[in-house]
């Protein structure tokens, strides 16, 4: 990607070193927590980080951009600059105005409107307080665990996070919860699926865009397909348990994943990305 010298976002809240309801270091611990606020409530832990679970009490500092000098910070403050000026350019085609999130930038575990974030759980966006959580090491472990390197495969990481953000503007998160209430596990798993589908075809929105700035360069597509497909629930779930459960998908099969991404990258239409339909 084509990024330096390009300017960033200044919504980046950098919370790195600072101990907020957990100890630096603390993950275990932390996920101990995640889960005894699961058991107590009947919330799916996962739930509590992507949908608005239990309110968390972490203090909050102003946003401020990325360090100077510190070039893996100034990377995501680029394409987090880039996704508000196309989100910017697509609202406003619609006679909409477009309200970036703040991006917290966190080491181990940090404090959400959502509850705890743990870095173990990788980046999430809350939606109670319109932020998206990101500890940079999960940079290093798309690469060395999920084997998918490249700025791109990053780039896409933090665009789909802003693509929980498109869908809580637009108030479908908030019909998507609503609709899951009710429903057997596989059925508000499925809904949930058809939702992150949609927020990789929003990262593809955005790489459509990034294209016609000249901002990507040959290879940046396939490290994104290649990410896609390395976080599918049907590649993790044969990792982890050597075998795959359909019903118990929550993000969607690798296949499914690169299909909508691809999707919006080719088209650069919002509205082209109705996984509902």
């Amino acid at each position: 990607m084509k990024w330096q010298g390009r300017g960033g976002s200044s919504n980046i809240e950098d919370r790195r070193g600072m101990r907020m309801g957990l100890p630096v270091g603390g993950g275990i611990g932390g996920i101990v927590l995640l889960l005894l606020i699961s058991a107590l409530t009947g919330t799916n832990p996962i739930d509590l980080i992507n949908s608005g679970g239990p309110a968390g009490t972490g203090t909050s500092g102003p946003a401020t951009g990325a360090p100077a000098g510190d070039p893996q910070t100034e990377f995501v403050s680029f394409v987090l600059g880039d996704l508000e000026q196309t989100w910017g350019e697509v609202f406003a085609a619609q006679g909409a105005r477009y309200t970036p999130p703040v991006l917290v930038l966190f080491t181990d575990a940090t404090q959400s409107a959502c509850g705890v974030g743990q870095s173990a759980m990788g980046p999430f966006y809350c939606p109670a307080d319109q932020k998206v959580y990101l500890d940079l090491s999960f940079f290093a472990e798309l690469d060395q665990r999920f084997g998918a390197p490249g700025d791109f495969a990053q780039a896409y990481v933090v665009a789909h996070e802003v693509g929980h953000h498109i869908q809580t503007i637009t108030g479908l998160s908030e019909k998507v919860q609503s609709a899951r209430r009710g429903l057997s596990e596989g059925e508000a798993n499925a809904l949930s699926v058809r939702q992150e589908l949609q927020a990789d075809c929003y990262a593809g929105v955005w790489g459509y865009y990034a294209a016609q700035r000249d901002v990507l360069e040959p290879g940046d597509a396939d490290e994104g397909m290649a990410a896609a497909a390395a976080i599918g629930d049907d590649r993790l779930q044969r990792q982890s348990q050597g075998r795959v459960a359909p019903e118990s998908f929550t993000h969607g099969s690798s296949e499914q994943r690169m299909t909508w991404l691809r999707r919006g990258m080719q088209s650069g239409q919002m509205q082209d990305c109705d996984t509902f339909r």
